[in-house]
């Protein structure tokens, strides 16, 4: 006779049971986030983060060089004065390489929370871009109105 009870269930290698299970499946650690319906909306956030950068790297070269604003980060200040396109090149690879690494790490909730935080983030420059614009736009209206 043996040790083993011949009616229990054998338990799989949890090193097996992770390289069988799909990509997108939820992970026992946190099973509130980590759907494949989580993953359609994130992958849609990201998304929006890579444009919202876009945008604000094109509107800063463009305020910057028109001359209505100056460049807050010390660092690359000099950079959009000389080379406008090497700034946005930098920027929007940095902003790339850091939404890839959360993606990546998108099974985790501080992941998943740093992805929002970066949405927001981005959003928020968005609207100050936008008044900006309009400040800009009245102020060229009333300028020019006799």
């Amino acid at each position: 006779m043996t040790d083993r009870d011949d009616n229990a269930t054998p338990t799989a290698d949890p090193t097996m049971a992770a390289a069988s299970a799909p990509r997108d499946a939820p992970t026992d650690a946190h099973p509130w986030v980590g759907t494949p319906q989580h993953y359609h909306w994130l992958r849609g956030i990201v998304a929006c983060v890579l444009v919202l950068n876009g945008i604000d790297a094109v509107m800063t070269v463009v305020w910057i060089q028109s001359g209505l604003a100056v460049e807050a980060n010390p660092l690359v200040a000099e950079l959009v004065h000389t080379r406008p396109v090497a700034f946005a090149g930098g920027k929007l690879l940095l902003v790339s390489l850091g939404s890839w690494l959360l993606w990546r790490r998108r099974r985790e909730p501080l992941a998943v929370v740093g992805i929002f935080a970066a949405f927001l983030v981005y959003y928020w420059i968005l609207l100050v871009h936008l008044r900006a614009f309009r400040v800009v736009l009245v102020s060229d209206w009333l300028v020019g109105a006799p």
